[in-house]
């Protein structure tokens, strides 16, 4: 409940409480704050069966916290009836990103892999791959660049 208190924070709100409350009427405080969280949970979990014995037994495993949008979505990725599990572990971003990464700069992602794969598979014309590097076009020695009259 209180996870985000430090031991510093604590100190100060015992201080503050005996500072408002007194010494004298600290213990009564106390015992009316714990019984008034008591009753609190008390109505809670009566409100909780009662909800449980309406909706039936179809029911029956109901838990009030799934209706955390982030709990419901973590429990309906972890049920493996639609295959997310195989779909999740066949893709491999490193490798995928790794792939990208050697077409931008123009490798041969074969390069990267161990020796023995990239002799065999270096015989081959590229397997289709598309050259995406960019590589600066040399004009010939009689050939003057462009000119733009606007431009001067």
């Amino acid at each position: 409940m209180f996870n985000d208190i430090g031991p510093l924070e604590l100190v100060a709100l015992v201080v503050l409480a005996v500072l408002v409350f007194g010494p004298d009427k600290l213990p009564k405080v106390i015992q009316d704050v714990t019984r008034t969280i008591r009753k609190i949970r008390e109505f809670s979990d009566s409100a909780k069966q009662d909800i449980r014995q309406e909706l039936g037994p179809e029911f029956k495993d109901f838990e009030f916290e799934d209706l955390n949008p982030k709990t419901f979505i973590r429990k309906q990725m972890e049920n493996d009836e639609l295959g997310l599990k195989e779909l999740r572990n066949g893709f491999d971003l490193k490798k995928e990103m790794a792939e990208v990464t050697d077409a931008v700069h123009g490798r041969d992602p074969e390069s990267s892999a161990s020796s023995s794969t990239a002799s065999s598979s270096s015989s081959g014309s590229g397997g289709g791959r598309v050259d995406m590097a960019k590589k600066p076009e040399t004009p010939a020695a009689e050939d003057r660049p462009p000119f733009d009259a606007d431009a001067t």
